[in-house]
């Protein structure tokens, strides 16, 4: 029989548990990496968090950064962060951010970008933010988060237990260390849209882990009285291992279309944001759900006083089992039959008469 109509049929044995130190290595390098990026590049905040005014203009006389740069050094905006923007068409078009400003030098500002740029002031697309509503829309952020966390903390206690809740908030953590990783490391913007996506797939990743964790309890009740937890939670993971490799593909695809097709070959920039978001969080949540939640819960509830006398029970009536079938074994094995032993010399055998002719 094939791996796939195995994993179909829930007839697979692998040792997710045993292979934790594996899983948590694999993560580790990923969270190392995510706050590597943090340290190096940090993120690209969108204006809406941070304040400041964006322009974006298309590139009629094809200026190169450094001049655009150049350009606005002259007005003592040498900080601004300019970004070269490709479309479609084959036009290229600039986006240049700076701190919030003055009205004046704001009119200023968005006059020199689009002279150099060749395009009118109509032709351009400004964006400012205060800095005080950049701050208000951060705090509501981190606010949605926290709360969000919160109530998955208090839910997962009350339907299942509280390490099971602190298993799944050490799988949202990582989920959305390794989301945030990635858009440091490539440097996409991270927008409100941005904020939505996270907050997607978290609940999507906390979904996986509801199933995993449903899967072990009800396991417990039927399997516990001959299996250790460890064992337990291994049958859980391989019973709804197909499961949810037929929930991450079904959501992969259709995000994985609107990252790599929708913005990056139809051009589609706004897209990118929120596809990355959800592509890398779904991807994460689906990885540590299985890999890192379960194991981590496997390794806790094995340090319970229960479960480690469970453990020592179990493992004494199988060595008393097994001794007991040595035994059976010994006892039922064929013994070759010997000779009576006799004293004195062994006889010769008789000497075969020959016939006369």
């Amino acid at each position: 029989m094939s791996v796939l109509s195995r994993l179909y049929r829930a007839e697979t044995e692998y040792d997710f548990v045993g292979g934790r130190k594996r899983w948590f290595a694999i993560s580790m390098a990923l969270i190392a990496i995510s706050l590597l990026g943090f340290l190096v590049r940090g993120l690209n905040l969108n204006v809406d968090f941070e304040g400041g005014v964006t322009v974006q203009v298309n590139n009629e006389t094809n200026i190169s950064v450094a001049d655009m740069r150049e350009t606005l050094t002259g007005i003592g905006l040498a900080d601004a962060r300019i970004e070269f923007l490709d479309s479609l068409d084959g036009s290229s078009a600039f986006r240049v951010r700076t701190q919030a400003l003055e009205p004046s030098l704001e009119s200023e500002f968005v006059r020199t970008v689009a002279d150099a740029a060749g395009v009118s002031i109509d032709d351009t697309d400004l964006e400012a933010v205060g800095p005080t509503f950049g701050a208000e829309i951060t705090r509501r952020a981190v606010q949605a988060l926290v709360v969000f966390l919160i109530v998955v903390a208090l839910f997962i206690s009350w339907r299942f237990e509280w390490k099971m809740a602190m298993a799944g908030l050490t799988a949202l953590f990582h989920d959305l260390t390794i989301t945030f990783g990635v858009y440091a490391v490539v440097g996409f913007e991270v927008t409100p849209a941005t904020v939505v996506a996270v907050l997607t797939i978290l609940g999507y990743s906390l979904y996986d882990t509801v199933v995993v964790f449903d899967k072990v309890n009800e396991n417990v009740e039927t399997w516990s009285d001959k299996h250790t937890y460890t064992e337990v939670v291994n049958k859980a993971m391989n019973e709804v291992l197909m499961r949810s490799i037929n929930t991450s593909l079904t959501s992969l695809l259709p995000v994985g279309s609107l990252l790599f097709v929708g913005s990056f070959l139809l051009g589609a920039s706004t897209l990118r944001e929120f596809a990355l978001a959800l592509f890398v969080g779904i991807a994460a949540g689906t990885y540590s759900s299985i890999f890192v939640a379960s194991p981590l819960l496997a390794v806790w509830k094995e340090t319970e006083d229960y479960w480690q006398h469970h453990r020592r029970r179990l493992e004494g009536r199988r060595d008393a089992k097994i001794a007991k079938t040595s035994a059976a074994t010994r006892g039922s094995a064929p013994q070759t039959s010997r000779p009576p032993a006799s004293g004195g010399a062994t006889p010769r055998p008789p000497k075969k008469k020959r016939k006369k002719r």
